[in-house]
């Protein structure tokens, strides 16, 4: 399975942006479901000890369907292309579980829809990453992930206002605390979070081309199913035996950094309400004030998020992507620790700016190290094994954390969130681990070329 490397041409801006447009309703629908799905939860009535179990969906989901994507998408050639097939399947199931979502009549209903909207939004995410490589040429592919990562934040920033918008600007009231439910306000959003999801990746779908095999015939690529079940876990096992070696250094690294990020994404906008807005029932205007506020805490990352994300080239190359992927985390860690020490819903921002400059990097310095170590004809398989190890810290958290939370944190949400501070800055410091492998002449040609094209 050989693309036709030499005939690749250079994207100009606008191709990328149609290329990356994608990713903002992805990021919308994806955003709708980290800052809302624990606030669902406790609307329809899930204590603080039930939340990280009730979130395995999450994790598993990414854990099952990431690889066997990327490994399938790796085979595929259709009329409609190689990823883009996967990008509209898993666009049309998320739109759908997104307006079943926030209308869920009880608990495990929710919970089973997560496994629905995660599983779908894997679909189409994870052959976005592989993308990038098919179609870009080396020179152009850090800007391609830092596009992604712009689109991200906005997609991120737009869907964690809505809600408060809504609320406040077009005045759609709460709901009776004595009928409880999930608020209209929550439910539009999700609603025009799955037209958003559908349209931008259709979006993407017509406007990018994809490279055909060689001689444009489908024999060129190997099967997407081999003779027998036995041949196929055989060739995925080889190939996670030859996994290169800064792929494996970066594990824990990635172990430690989304470990952090999964415990914010549980419990942050909960602690909000019950700790720093102090509300304490579900069904009250204080604990959806205090959620539409989290909701403005979490936009305003994502805003530093996709405006930073245009720094990173230039950072990178002046002082090592390993470097500034370490101070970046290190920035993340210590605002979500200092906010141990925040009691005022303002304060929030500052710790906000740190969360945001390290998820930029998040979002794309791990990819931008790895691809120019990646064999092209395996791009999307080991994206997705590369995705397992951003999800099985989720599943660790997700099956011990509420324990923790019972027995050591006292069911206070707030330090659930400092928890996960101190896993980025353990991550920030595993970075140092990684070696100059990433630091290759094809490496810092991606980064120049980067910055270079962002002048024009």
């Amino acid at each position: 399975m050989t693309l036709q490397q030499t005939q690749k041409k250079s994207f100009n801006f606008w191709q990328i942006w149609n290329m990356s447009v994608g990713f903002f309703g992805i990021q919308f629908g994806w955003a709708l479901q980290m800052a809302n799905t624990s606030a669902i939860y406790e609307y329809l009535g899930a204590n603080v000890e039930q939340i990280p179990i009730l979130w395995l969906a999450a994790p598993i989901s990414g854990l099952i369907a990431q690889p066997i994507v990327g490994y399938f998408s790796d085979r595929t050639w259709t009329r409609l292309g190689r990823r883009r097939p996967y990008f509209l399947v898993g666009a049309i199931l998320s739109s759908i579980a997104l307006i079943l979502m926030p209308n869920s009549s009880t608990l495990w209903m929710a919970a089973g829809l997560l496994w629905i909207l995660d599983t779908s939004v894997n679909i189409s995410m994870e052959p976005f990453r592989a993308f990038v490589a098919d179609v870009l040429p080396p020179k152009q592919q850090t800007k391609g992930f830092a596009m992604q990562s712009f689109f991200i934040g906005l997609g991120a920033v737009c869907a964690s206002v809505a809600p408060w918008c809504f609320s406040h600007w077009l005045g759609i009231e709460p709901p009776d605390p004595q009928s409880g439910g999930v608020p209209f306000a929550v439910k539009l959003s999700f609603y025009i979070g799955a037209a958003l999801f559908l349209l931008t990746v259709i979006w993407t779908v017509v406007t990018t081309p994809e490279y055909p095999p060689q001689h444009h015939t489908v024999k060129q690529y190997p099967p997407a199913i081999p003779h027998s079940g036995w041949k196929i876990v055989k060739q995925i096992f080889n190939q996670i035996i030859q996994m290169p070696e800064v792929m494996k250094q970066l594990a824990g690294v990635q172990f430690f950094t989304w470990m952090g990020m999964f415990c914010v994404f549980l419990y942050f906008p909960p602690a909000v309400a019950h700790e720093i807005f102090g509300a304490v029932a579900q069904n009250t205007p204080l604990y959806t004030d205090g959620i539409e506020w989290a909701g403005i805490c979490i936009a305003v990352y994502n805003l530093v998020c996709f405006l930073f994300a245009w720094i990173l080239p230039r950072l990178a190359s002046a002082i090592s992507p390993q470097i500034t992927h370490s101070l970046c985390l290190l920035c993340g860690g210590c605002g979500l620790t200092s906010l141990a020490w925040v009691h005022d819903q303002y304060l929030i921002f500052i710790p906000m700016i740190g969360l945001g400059i390290a998820w930029a990097s998040i979002l794309s310095m791990p990819y931008a190290m790895l691809s120019c170590n990646i064999p092209v004809k395996n791009m999307g398989f080991y994206m997705g094994i590369f995705n397992a190890f951003i999800v099985i810290p989720q599943i660790i958290v997700a099956l011990s954390l509420g324990w923790v939370m019972k027995h050591f944190l006292g069911g206070n949400h707030l330090l659930a969130v400092v928890l996960g501070g101190c896993c980025l800055l353990i991550a920030s410091l595993w970075v140092h681990g990684v070696s100059d492998t990433v630091e290759t002449d094809q490496s810092n040609s991606v980064l120049n070329s980067a910055i270079s094209a962002e002048g024009s």
